[in-house]
């Protein structure tokens, strides 16, 4: 394998907080190894489109505490086309690109494999989002923020709740994982969570009413993740106006609300600790493969296995949840 010597930086898919911190610990790592790097802006779309700029150890300073990404993230359809992709590999040979760093989650890594694979391209994953459902580590990069934004949120939620005596569904995000929805429902003392490993069926809901509306409780709060299994909340409140008209419903949708925000300690720690890893990785010869964090370790997953094995939820999480709701 030829010697790297530039190292391209991109965040792409969705926004995460703790992606800043990444940044900054790719570029001085790499810096501080004796790397060049260049910082590709917007993503994949940056590549394809020739958005690739030098950085410097100040590029990166004063951001650690930022939410978002200073490299800006967007979505790209050219490459998702292989003619888009060699206009992107294109890019990086003009621009002396040796190796890429790609932080994102599942769609970002996905992309980042298939590109490997086309083009011979050495590519270190981070993973770098909200819903913390890569397989091969326990966290994700931004999960820790969002999932202390939701518990905030619900406290608040909470006052009104049981002020009025109403049960309120809460949507928080999880398309295909209900890790915020579960951790959020415990952080918060929520009676229920619906999540989109467990399918949740008319009796069911009906168990979850008249387990959180008992005579010791005033009000209730579900935690619904926003996967199309669940139904989400607004279709699990239709359901209740339906089949139990005499609870007074209430929706919240958390939304984007939940991506935004100064990243916690435990995700600037976590973003630091894979930025390093990621150029320690490349200086080992590593190629196709991701940063994860298992059991306060750094490991390194191939994207395969990341991409496609499925992260589950811990049962005994639930069981608790359940316990403790009554």
């Amino acid at each position: 394998m030829a010697k790297i010597k530039t190292i391209g930086l991109l965040t792409s898919g969705g926004d995460a907080p703790g992606m800043n911190a990444a940044i900054r610990a790719v570029t001085r790592s790499a810096i501080y190894n004796g790397f060049k790097v260049k910082g590709i802006y917007r993503g994949y779309k940056g590549l394809v489109t020739d958005e690739i700029v030098d950085f410097k150890t100040q590029n990166v300073s004063n951001i650690i505490q930022h939410g978002g990404t200073i490299l800006k993230t967007a979505r790209c359809k050219e490459f998702t086309a292989f003619e888009g992709r060699q206009q992107a590999y294109d890019n990086m040979r003009k621009h002396d690109i040796d190796a890429l760093v790609v932080i994102g989650g599942d769609g970002s890594l996905t992309g980042a494999r298939e590109f490997a694979a086309e083009f011979d391209v050495p590519i270190v994953g981070l993973p770098g989002t909200i819903d913390n459902d890569l397989y091969g580590t326990d966290h994700t990069i931004g999960y820790d923020t969002a999932l202390n934004t939701v518990m905030w949120c619900v406290d608040r939620i909470r006052d009104t709740a049981g002020s009025h005596e109403r049960l309120f569904f809460i949507e928080v995000m999880g398309r295909n994982a209900g890790f915020l929805a579960l951790n959020g429902a415990i952080a918060s003392g929520a009676e229920a969570a619906i999540i989109p490993e467990i399918s949740t069926e008319v009796d069911q809901l009906a168990e979850l009413i008249q387990n959180g509306f008992r005579k010791s409780k005033n009000s209730s709060i579900v935690l619904v993740a926003e996967s199309p299994i669940t139904g989400g909340a607004m279709g699990l409140a239709e359901r209740v106006r339906k089949e139990f008209p005499q609870y007074d419903v209430r929706v919240t949708i958390l939304g984007h609300l939940q991506r935004g925000g100064s990243p916690t300690a435990r995700d600037r720690i976590l973003a630091s600790r894979m930025g390093a890893a990621a150029i320690d990785a490349l200086l080992e010869g590593q190629r196709n493969v991701m940063i994860g964090d298992a059991n306060d370790e750094i490991v390194l997953v191939p994207f395969g296995r990341a991409i496609h094995k499925s992260k589950p939820i811990d049962p005994s999480l639930v069981e608790i949840l359940r316990r403790l709701s009554i």
